[in-house]
């Protein structure tokens, strides 16, 4: 039996990158994904329906979530993917910079969380997956207002992980933080920067899409049955 058989879930910025990855792999898996993102999906898979959101619009996360509950019953897996970045030193860093970031990386994570997380727990059953960053864990120069969002994952991922099972329902809370990763955005670094984050690494490389995605699926599955309120690091033991 597949280890997503009949399950719905739902990936916030899943049109590229981790996105499409965790949506790709779920969908084989045997999950009904439905990928959110503000931009077009830039693959095709089957079993992923492509929804337009912008996380920060409360109504229509509303109403979002409102379709997909119609539409297929129920949510069991909630990827809270979708963040960007505003990089700029703190002391050069303007309103309109670190306002962007928190909306999409912070509050996008709450509009989402705080519908799906209360359906789930009445359903007594669910996941929860946020994506953090190791940027979250050891803090970045240039990245005050992503590192502040990365870490607030971390204590909302904790927090919610207490109070969504605390009734007794079987919902779990994880986050993931990966390191450096191969995505479109690393595509356009000079690759003797690449090779200095790689060095940063126990393992000595950077990561790759599929292994965030395995990570994610584990936390999905039942194979994590007895795992939440967790911060799983996969970022080839990186040291900043």
């Amino acid at each position: 039996m597949k280890r997503l058989e009949n399950r719905v879930a739902v990936i916030t910025g899943g049109a590229k990158g981790l996105g499409q990855s965790m949506a790709e792999l779920f969908a084989k898996e045997g999950a009904t994904v439905i990928a959110a993102d503000i931009g077009q999906l830039s693959y095709t898979c089957e079993n992923v329906h492509y929804y337009p959101l912008n996380v920060t619009d409360v109504a229509g996360v509303q109403k979002f979530f409102e379709d997909v509950v119609d539409r297929f019953g129920k949510i069991d897996i909630l990827v809270n993917n979708a963040g960007i970045t505003q990089d700029a030193m703190t002391r050069k860093m303007t309103d309109e910079q670190w306002n962007m970031v928190i909306d999409v990386n912070l509050k996008g994570v709450f509009n989402l969380t705080r519908l799906i997380g209360p359906h789930m727990e009445a359903n007594g059953y669910g996941s929860i997956i946020n994506i953090s960053s190791v940027v979250g864990v050891f803090g970045n120069i240039g990245q005050a207002n992503y590192a502040a969002t990365k870490a607030g994952i971390i204590g909302l991922t904790m927090t919610w992980a207490k109070e969504f099972a605390r009734k007794g329902a079987n919902v779990r809370v994880n986050a993931i933080a990966p390191g450096y990763i191969m995505t479109d955005i690393l595509k356009t670094v000079p690759q003797d920067l690449l090779d200095s984050f790689a060095k940063l690494t126990m393992l000595g490389r950077l990561g790759q899409p599929h292994e965030i995605a395995n990570a994610a699926l584990f936390l999905a599955s039942e194979e994590s049955s007895y795992v939440t309120g967790q911060t799983l690091n996969v970022n080839g033991g990186m040291r900043l």
